[in-house]
């Protein structure tokens, strides 16, 4: 697999790697989004950090992102003065394989936004990166989360007993969906038009 893009532009937002410069955004959104989030995603058992400590944990982000570890997005507005939220492609699903995380902002919910990002995600997975399986996770609790990957044409595969461990370190089930190259063309996600770059702003796609 290739790296996928740096920067992808949708009509209704703009998703790029992080940048330590974008602490204040993220401290704001996750202070204002703790309660929602926590059920459902790990890194909110270390919330919440300082300011300084955020910027810390960006610059770790975007050292994975530039080391080919996992790619991490920030999702901003066109003009990018407010965070959306986070998507993810992650490479923990075995060779030739991403994973799709996401989380959004509670003051943007209900606005499609998770959808569109992992409709991104999943464009730039098999378009860009050359990914012959993409998946997505969450537990069956999160019915929002677990719509996403059904509208963009991923298969339940399984649910497996007690692999996920939340917050308060509580076992649950956890859902796996995927898709494969071979069935990408079937996929609502290649209907969302974007853009995307790479490091040096060259058009990927």
């Amino acid at each position: 697999m290739t790296t996928p893009a740096y920067r992808i532009e949708t009509e209704r937002a703009v998703l790029r790697c992080w940048s330590p410069d974008d602490a204040g955004l993220v401290r704001e959104s996750l202070d204002a989004s703790d309660r929602s989030l926590r059920p459902w995603i790990p890194f909110m058992k270390h919330e919440p950090r300082s300011l300084e400590e955020t910027g810390e944990w960006l610059r770790g982000r975007r050292t994975w992102f530039d080391e080919d570890e996992h790619y991490c997005y920030g999702v901003f507005t066109p003009d990018e003065s407010a965070l959306i939220g986070e998507t993810m492609l992650l490479k923990r699903s075995g060779p030739d394989a991403l994973e799709i995380g996401y989380w959004i902002d509670v003051r943007q919910t209900g606005n499609g936004f998770a959808t569109e990002a992992a409709a991104a995600m999943t464009r730039i997975a098999f378009e860009i990166a050359g990914a012959e399986l993409v998946e997505i996770c969450c537990a069956p609790e999160n019915e929002a989360s677990a719509a996403v990957p059904a509208k963009l044409g991923y298969e339940h595969e399984a649910t497996l007993k007690r692999r996920y461990v939340d917050c308060d370190d509580a076992r649950h089930d956890f859902m796996i969906w995927s898709l494969f190259a071979e069935d990408y063309d079937r996929s609502p996600a290649r209907e969302l038009e974007l853009r995307a770059f790479d490091a040096s702003r060259r058009t990927l796609l």
